[in-house]
């Protein structure tokens, strides 16, 4: 007789192997500490690698649209994308990237079209960490039918690393990178 082993019977026995481990742990007195980070084990390679190519494809950091933007001035490079700042007007004339294009998120449907060119990807942002505003404006744009990424850290990781900003009274920058957020005495942080 052939015994055919199914995905479910191979768990239960794995399960049951492991039952019988820990009884027999359990029972010369032994003690098991879970790991907090291990409790969820971690990923396979192969998942691991798709998850992070995955994510990259959906976000950009601070660093590589700053060097982006720097490497577009000073060398003529084109950029590539469009970066869309999603936060209000009265957040806008407080302070935005140089060169990002404002359009709020509940203005997308209406506006987007009209503003951006679907042939080029978006680069959007909100506020930082904390605000989901520029994922909801990613995932509005993709309706849309746009490529698109969100830039993590927002606005606020833009300023703490000591990128130059634009406000209603013109351009400005922070003395120098916070640094608790970014190197503080070179522009690349070896990642």
């Amino acid at each position: 007789m052939t015994t055919t082993r199914t995905p479910a019977a191979d768990a239960t026995a794995d399960a049951g192997t492991a039952a019988a481990a820990a009884a027999a742990a359990a029972h010369e007195g032994a003690t098991t500490t879970v790991n907090p980070v291990l409790r969820v084990p971690p990923a396979a390679p192969a998942a691991a690698a798709a998850y992070f190519r995955a994510s990259l494809a959906f976000h950009a950091d601070v660093s590589d649209v700053a060097a982006a933007f720097t490497a577009h001035r000073e060398q003529g490079a084109g950029l590539g994308f469009q970066l869309v700042d999603s936060r209000s007007t009265p957040s806008w004339d407080q302070a935005r990237v140089p060169g990002a294009i404002h359009l709020p998120t509940a203005l997308i449907p209406e506006q987007a079209e009209r503003l951006l060119d679907k042939g080029l990807p978006v680069v959007t942002y909100c506020w930082g960490p904390g605000c989901n505003g520029g994922a909801r404006s990613a995932l509005a744009l993709a309706e849309l039918g746009f490529q698109v990424k969100e830039m993590l850290g927002g606005i606020e990781y833009w300023i703490r690393e000591g990128f130059e900003v634009e406000t209603w009274q013109g351009s400005e920058r922070r003395a120098g990178a916070d640094p608790l957020t970014a190197p503080t005495d070179s522009d690349d942080c070896g990642c």
